[in-house]
């Protein structure tokens, strides 16, 4: 049976000037900020804050964001982005950290290697691996990643069930699902986007591809959607190059009979779920995700 749910998602009228005063921000940022790439990149990220009653601990592959009130026998899978050269787990603490009090799950952020250093199926077979794990040691597991992360989730995923590995539901956050570009929305929404451009992205599907064909579904899993997926949310903002890449994967879900709920929300920019102290758009996205996937665990 097919399912899907598509909403378009409206922005507050109160909340206009502060999503304006961030791209003012993003702008700052980006041209005076200096450093090695990655170091800036987490910078970046550390910039939301850590949800409260929450204990940060490393783990054997990354680092477990634990709510107090979270209990033992479900866990959360969490797939960080960075276009698969940049990010790391520590990095991404704060927005995890409010993602798992939402879902009352205790989550890891995976530490997976970069490109170039590493490229294709390096990540997605440590991701795979963790996952098993996961289900060996939890009686449910979801999963979530933004951007690149995203991408690399759904693919993750995608890889679980072909090996017969259950995961309850997925959550991404404006994910890369097509490494070709070949969405109408990447040349579309070129100039508007206050954080990604077509040669950054190029760029980093190149590093992480190596000799992979850009459409290989293992980096691009909008190329191979079967209808055995868990059942997925997909947030994505109006405002950036990737949205087509959420809309097109969305399709190919309920066209290979899976369940997928579509939400475009309007005047926001690539994961904007980051942005929970300014945005009142980050703070119900990333509660909607965590209840998302905590209603899929029963």
């Amino acid at each position: 049976m097919k399912t899907t749910a598509v909403e378009e998602i409206s922005i507050d009228d109160a909340e206009i000037a502060a999503a304006r005063a961030l791209r003012a921000e993003f702008a700052h940022f980006w041209s005076t900020e200096k450093g090695e790439p990655r170091d800036v990149y987490d910078r970046f990220i550390t910039a939301t804050p850590v949800a409260a009653g929450v204990d940060v601990q490393p783990g054997d592959s990354g680092i477990w964001v634990r709510p107090k009130s979270a209990g033992s026998e479900n866990a959360l899978l969490f797939v960080h982005g960075g276009g698969y050269g940049l990010g790391s787990p520590s990095a991404y603490v704060g927005l995890v950290s409010h993602l798992a009090c939402h879902a009352g799950l205790s989550a890891l952020v995976l530490e997976y290697p970069l490109a170039p250093e590493a490229q294709l199926p390096a990540a997605l077979n440590i991701a795979v691996d963790v996952l098993a794990r996961l289900g060996r040691d939890h009686r449910g597991v979801v999963v979530a990643g933004d951007s690149a992360g995203g991408g690399l989730a759904l693919a993750t995923v995608a890889q679980a069930c072909r090996r017969g590995l259950d995961v309850a539901a997925a959550a991404v956050f404006s994910p890369w699902t097509d490494l070709s570009l070949s969405g109408a929305s990447v040349r579309a929404q070129a100039v508007g986007d206050p954080l990604l451009d077509p040669a950054y992205l190029r760029a980093s599907a190149a590093a992480y591809l190596g000799a992979a064909d850009p459409e290989d579904p293992r980096a691009s899993p909008l190329f191979d959607v079967n209808g055995e997926l868990p059942p997925l949310l997909i947030q994505v903002g109006s405002d950036e190059i990737l949205l087509d890449d959420s809309r097109r994967y969305a399709t190919a879900v309920v066209e290979a009979g899976g369940a997928v709920r579509l939400e475009i929300w309007q005047g926001m920019h690539h994961v904007f779920q980051l942005n929970i102290e300014q945005l009142a758009s980050a703070r119900r996205a990333v509660k909607g995700a965590g209840d998302f996937l905590a209603g899929h665990l029963g």
